[in-house]
């Protein structure tokens, strides 16, 4: 008989005849192609996805600063490589870009375009985008009703705000309030559109525009004239307004973009959201990879392991090696392909409801569109071969050992469970677990990201050398739980124990994923819980202030810090100003920039409103050139106050400076703090939005509450008269902490729920297949003892105290496995202990107990009868 004939029938007859057990399998080979499938399209669309083009759709180029910020270096043994980072805040273009655009042969109009905060005060403190009307045919935003400004106390606003034409609104922008006359509504939302002279005046930086908008000539298509302009742009050397302090790796030469590229020079918080995402995303998937490979080679290792002895008569009888080799990779290739399809055709909405899940939790701005083009899809095929691909693989070698096996010794070689494994896996496992120690050792010499990845590839090492070594811990599990089954448990004890004993394969495949989903889900858990927990008992530590002042839009009125610094009662006013730096550094040898968010303080009135825990140095010296670094990533550079470190901050520019101060609470303030003078030289529109109070000794802070509302006000009370309302700022009692967080900080949030959620699920449905199937192989040897005189009792209970030993196994060995890095980044990070809410840790132990009683029990019932 030829191998492909025989191979067939084998499998054909096999899969007829195991279906109950491979039942079991298929709905985890289905949730892995959904997973894979999954989070491979939210990476392919978050990779292919762009700024969203709203307000300059209506032009055919756009001209802008480079909103990236470099770094190149030679890592270890290798040449030159680069690394890249979005900045947050705008980089603007000298005005005279626009004259010389304007004589670009092909540009119909060069427009240039600028925004700035507008707070309307007539209507409540609503925050607006103010710009130019001139700026609106960019758009287009088209007019409703009305005309156009023509005058600078003319207004037009955008729809959808109440007001009409011949109203009179009360706009507070570049640092004034004054009345307006609406003379216009026209499309778009939250926008106040001036004359082109008044909104040049109001933004504040007539030397500069945020971008220029090019209209091209009828007939002239945008790739000509991209190259037009930019041939234009490097005829005249023109580069961005920050070129003379810009890193000297980073590209001053202005942009020109088109088609969807033109969301960039608009929406700037699209590209670090992207970046942070695609880093993120890819993360997760890896580690869903991981644990697909290991959950799928248990199952359907089990599955073939329960059928040894029909492989091993196969092989007696003269099977041939390879026919059975083809004969498993047949049946296993019938079995995987259909779960496989629908998990990758139930992978397409699951993506399109993670990326929801994204947008509506914050973990992606508003301005960022993921792609979703439709030969995407076609890679969820590319994710179901490769859960085909695992599953046949793990076949191959599930099968080797009876294939090579001689034929005289097959049966005697499987008519037990063997006693000694073989010492290479042994080796291998050991050195997965010393490789994971290292990796945790290595994460509390680390901070930030680095600690968080090394403690996460210490987990995940760690695991993987628990699952080879699952045999060795089943045993020690057993012997443990002997002594008690044997002395308390009665005959379901004994039993239990017995039937442990001899099981130690079948015992250690149910105890491995249960390790894998306890160690997984505590680490993702747990280091978020720990940093969030720590960071606010720094956040309250820290707060002094007994008042706060929050502003909307255009911040607080001109000379509102000064009124309150002079009313009675008040002792420090601290004007906080929040902004983000790069810190260029190496990660493993290669180039790395780390985007941090920071806090500009005031050095005179800080110590009195907010406490960031001196370390080394002093608070007094902050100011001009000098900046508190955190206490970790002081350590980490091996800096000292004294020293210098070079930052770039959000718009590009790089500098040297000194440190002052070494504080202890950066969880909560950030790795590093300003002077607030120096912090708001580098952002586009420094707003005073949120001020820190502190009440001299004695004073009440609810009266002085009271007494500050005519300081906070756009203008003076007039003698007899009542101060005007307060449009858009607030002002709090007992104000909560302040506390800043990275960008990516909600998206790793929500990432971490989505990925607990899925792996969890997955991984509980690997733990009740893997019991199911140990208990479906189980079933002769159950009927057996109800023959000889064991009772429903007898056996019922000793399938629970085999579920609760598999249960306690799993979870005090996946607790070991990850308390290592949670505890070395806890220590790296927070300098605390691990911390998880009671309720998840209950929640994570009743999830266990219950999937293991239900894989052990149910599919058992029938041989209790």
């Amino acid at each position: 008989m030829s191998t492909a004939p025989a191979a067939a029938l084998l499998a054909a007859r096999a899969r007829r005849t195991h279906r109950k057990a491979w039942s079991a399998v298929v709905v985890a080979l289905a949730l892995v192609s959904l997973l894979l499938g999954a989070f491979a399209l939210t990476v392919g669309a978050t990779a292919l996805g762009h700024a969203r083009v709203e307000r300059y759709a209506a032009a055919d180029a756009v001209v802008a600063a480079d909103q990236t910020t470099r770094y190149r270096a030679k890592p270890w043994g290798g040449g030159q490589e680069t690394a890249e980072a979005a900045l947050t805040e705008r980089i603007r273009v000298p005005w005279h870009t626009v004259g010389l655009l304007r004589e670009v042969d092909g540009v119909r109009a060069a427009v240039p375009d600028s925004t700035f905060p507008v707070t309307a005060e007539s209507a409540g403190g609503v925050a607006l985008q103010g710009s130019s009307w001139e700026a609106a045919r960019l758009a287009p935003y088209a007019l409703r009703t009305g005309r156009a400004p023509g005058a600078a106390d003319e207004v037009v606003v955008s729809a959808g705000h109440g007001a009409s034409p011949g109203d009179r609104v009360r706009l507070r922008a570049g640092g004034a309030a004054h009345t307006f006359t609406v003379v216009g509504v026209a499309d778009g939302r939250d926008a106040a559109h001036f004359t082109a002279g008044e909104a040049r005046r109001l933004a504040g930086h007539p030397g500069t525009v945020d971008a220029i908008g090019l209209l091209a000539e009828p007939g002239v298509e945008a790739a000509e004239l991209q190259a037009r302009v930019r041939a234009a742009l490097d005829r005249a050397q023109v580069q961005d307004a920050r070129a003379e302090v810009r890193a000297a790796d980073d590209a001053t030469a202005l942009r020109v973009f088109t088609g969807d590229d033109r969301g960039a020079a608009e929406q700037l918080a699209a590209a670090p959201a992207r970046s942070a995402l695609l880093a993120m995303c890819g993360a997760v998937a890896g580690t869903v990879v991981l644990i697909a490979v290991l959950v799928i080679a248990s199952l359907v290792a089990q599955a073939l392991r329960q059928r040894a002895g029909e492989l091993a008569l196969l092989r007696a009888v003269g099977a041939a090696p390879r026919q059975l080799r083809a004969a498993v990779g047949r049946e296993v290739l019938r079995v995987s392909v259909g779960p496989a399809l629908l998990g990758a055709v139930a992978s397409v909405p699951a993506c399109f409801g993670l990326l929801g899940l994204l947008r509506s939790g914050g973990a992606l701005p508003s301005g960022f569109e993921p792609a979703t083009p439709a030969w995407l899809f076609a890679g969820v095929l590319v994710t179901a071969g490769l859960t085909v691909g695992i599953a046949r693989l793990t076949a191959f070698l599930g099968c080797e050992p009876i294939a090579r096996t001689r034929p005289a010794a097959a049966l005697g070689a499987t008519a037990a469970e063997p006693v000694r494994e073989r010492p290479a896996r042994r080796i291998t496992g050991l050195v997965l677990l010393a490789l994971g120690l290292s990796a945790a050792g290595t994460a509390t010499l680390q901070s930030g990201a680095v600690a968080a990845a090394a403690a996460s590839a210490a987990a995940l090492t760690m695991v993987v050398g628990c699952a080879v070594l699952g045999p060795w811990i089943a045993r020690g599990a057993t012997r443990v739980a002997a002594v008690p089954l044997r002395r308390f448990g009665g005959p379901a004890g004994r039993l239990a124990a017995a039937e442990s004993a001899t099981g130690a394969r079948r015992l250690g495949a149910a105890i491995t994923p249960v390790v894998l989903v306890t160690a997984f889900v505590l680490v993702q858990l747990a280091a978020g819980a720990t940093l969030s927990r720590a960071g606010d008992e720094q956040a309250v530590a820290a707060m002094r202030a007994d008042l706060a002042v929050t502003a909307t839009g255009d911040g607080l009125p001109p000379g509102a810090l000064d009124r309150l610094r002079g009313a009675p009662g008040v002792a420090a006013v601290n004007d906080v100003l929040r902004g983000t730096v790069v810190l260029a550094g190496r990660e493993a040898g290669s180039p790395d920039l780390e985007r941090l968010p920071v806090l500009g303080v005031t050095p005179d009135d800080l110590l009195r409103t907010l406490d960031p825990g001196l370390v080394e140095g002093s608070f007094a010296d902050l100011g001009p050139g000098t900046v508190s670094v955190g206490r970790d990533r002081a350590r980490s550079m091996d800096v000292r106050p004294g020293d210098r470190v070079r930052l770039r901050f959000g718009d590009g520019t790089e500098r040297s400076l000194r440190v002052a101060a070494v504080h202890e609470r950066s969880l909560a303030l950030g790795e590093f703090l300003f002077a607030r003078a120096q912090l708001a030289a580098h952002l586009p529109a420094p707003r005073s939005t949120e001020v820190l109070i502190a009440t001299t000794p004695g004073t009440d802070p609810a009266a002085l509450r009271a007494r500050l509302e005519e300081p906070l006000a756009t203008e003076p009370a007039s003698p007899g008269g009542q101060a005007p309302g307060l449009a858009g700022v607030s002002l709090h009692q007992d104000p909560p902490p302040v506390r800043i967080a990275a960008e990516e900080q909600r998206a790793g949030e929500t990432l971490a729920g989505v990925a607990v959620a899925a792996i969890g699920a997955f991984t509980v449905i690997a733990v009740l297949s893997t019991l199911t199937l140990i208990s479906i192989g189980r079933r002769p040897a159950l009927r057996l003892l109800r023959l000889v005189g064991a009772g429903r009792t007898q056996l019922r209970g000793m399938l629970c105290a085999e579920a609760a030993l598999v249960a306690v196994a799993g979870l005090a060995v996946g607790t070991g496995v990850a308390t290592v890095p949670l505890a070395a980044f806890s220590f790296a990070t927070a300098r605390t202990m691990p911390y998880l809410p009671p309720l998840q840790g209950l929640l994570i132990v009743g999830v266990v107990a219950a999937t293991a009683a239900a894989g052990t029990l149910l599919p058992a019932r029938r041989a209790l009868r």
